[in-house]
């Protein structure tokens, strides 16, 4: 089941999501729907509260971004990094902040650089509910970042500089309004 992304001004959003149980809910079922709309959005993370889920989730597939690489220009950070984090919780975040133009589904059409440092360590639950703490840097470690955010009620937008902020308000209105074009299916608030 492919779910509408969120948009931009929905209070779902802007929500510190909580945790979840181990057989709350159906989470196998919830992680495959998770992927197949992330996968028909042409995104590479895609976390919970993005489908209107206000839940500590995240699922995440990097390998797509080395897919069209060559070989010296693939990210060894990215090999296999395909996850699913359940609960996750960053322990630390260290090392130099860099640069990376980002984007979000929800969020259409608008990119722009994030600084963020590049390692993190992070703990979480796996599908089958075992713990893992694990570090990973470079674009893993932006990924997870930016996903985990998500979680936090926050959006990549919240870290740029007030005058990118201002130039952007009435792009970011349009986006809330329904007022953008896209491929995949979109919720829009009321």
């Amino acid at each position: 089941m492919i779910f509408p992304i969120v948009a931009y001004g929905d209070p779902v959003l802007r929500k510190v999501a909580r945790p979840i149980g181990k057989d709350e809910i159906n989470l196998p079922d919830l992680v495959e729907n998770m992927y197949q709309t992330m996968y028909d959005s042409s995104g590479i993370g895609l976390a919970a509260p993005q489908i209107g889920q206000s839940i500590r989730l995240f699922v995440v597939d990097g390998t797509l971004l080395n897919e069209d690489e060559e070989e010296k220009d693939k990210d060894p950070s990215l090999e296999g990094f395909k996850k699913v984090f359940i609960n996750p919780q960053i322990l630390k975040e260290e090392g130099d902040e860099w640069a990376f133009e980002e984007g979000c589904l929800s969020i259409p059409g608008i990119r722009a650089d994030v600084y963020r440092p590049e390692k993190v360590k992070i703990k979480y639950r796996d599908l089958e509910w075992n713990e893992h703490v694990e570090e990973y840097d470079n674009m893993a470690a932006r990924i997870i970042q930016h996903e985990y955010d998500h979680l936090e009620g926050k959006l990549f937008t919240d870290y740029l500089p007030m005058l990118k902020k201002q130039m952007l308000k009435k792009r970011l209105a349009d986006i809330t309004r329904g007022n953008v074009n896209v491929d995949y299916k979109m919720r829009f608030p009321k």
